[in-house]
């Protein structure tokens, strides 16, 4: 739960923590029969999410995880598995058009937009990538986010929900991934769009503190 406001009563209303949570299954988590499940590989963020919504299980393995851009390439990290059981992700599905059983979703976040930082932060840190750029040949240093993911149609949702951001966030069309569609944010606009993305994170404990921290880290090398 965040520091702020408590666990939501709903976890369909708006809420800041709905708003994370769910960004969070859209960008690396799915709903099933009876159960949505979310994975992170950071373990606070494992605990906070699970705390959001009341899951009944967390598991903690070590995974072989292709890298977004290149699935040629693995690693080995830690990932946790949040399950939240109950009918809760067919009324997730119906409500936010979040894909059930393997089925294509619609994405509706619409009723979440109100809190479109904690929705947008649930997102980069499920399906987004933060990397360094060191300029060569005189080039500036930089700091790059994507997003992959292998439906099109949530990218292009988090595409709408960057028009409304109140930063320039302008962003490259859509391409072929080897793990489904993947389109970047301007480097020059990453770093404004990653202070407001994590602005009050600290009062709401709403993030996953290795992801916060690699993003802030490769702000402050290029400032």
């Amino acid at each position: 739960m965040s520091i702020e406001t408590g666990p939501p009563g709903d976890m369909l209303a708006a809420h800041p923590e709905t708003a994370y949570f769910w960004g969070r299954v859209a960008g690396d988590g799915e709903c099933g029969e009876n159960c949505v499940t979310v994975r992170t590989t950071d373990e606070t963020a494992a605990r906070r999410l699970g705390s959001i919504a009341g899951a009944e299980r967390t598991d903690q393995r070590i995974v072989e995880r292709p890298y977004a851009h290149d699935t040629s390439i693995t690693r080995q990290e830690e990932q946790y598995t949040v399950q939240v059981v109950g009918p809760l992700a067919e009324r997730a599905s119906g409500a936010l058009g979040l894909p059930f059983e393997g089925e294509s979703g619609g994405y509706r976040l619409d009723p979440l937009s109100d809190y479109d930082r904690q929705l947008l932060r649930g997102l980069v840190e499920g399906c987004g990538t933060v990397c360094f750029k060191s300029g060569d040949a005189g080039a500036n240093d930089a700091v790059g986010l994507s997003f992959v993911h292998e439906s099109r149609g949530l990218l292009r949702t988090i595409q709408s929900l960057l028009d409304d951001v109140p930063v320039a966030a302008p962003y490259d069309d859509c391409s072929d991934a080897s793990s489904g569609y993947w389109f970047g944010v301007d480097d020059d606009a990453v770093p404004a769009v990653g202070e407001w993305l994590y602005e009050g994170s600290e009062a709401s404990g709403l993030f996953a503190p290795t992801r916060r921290r690699k993003l802030r880290q490769s702000i402050e090398r290029v400032r």
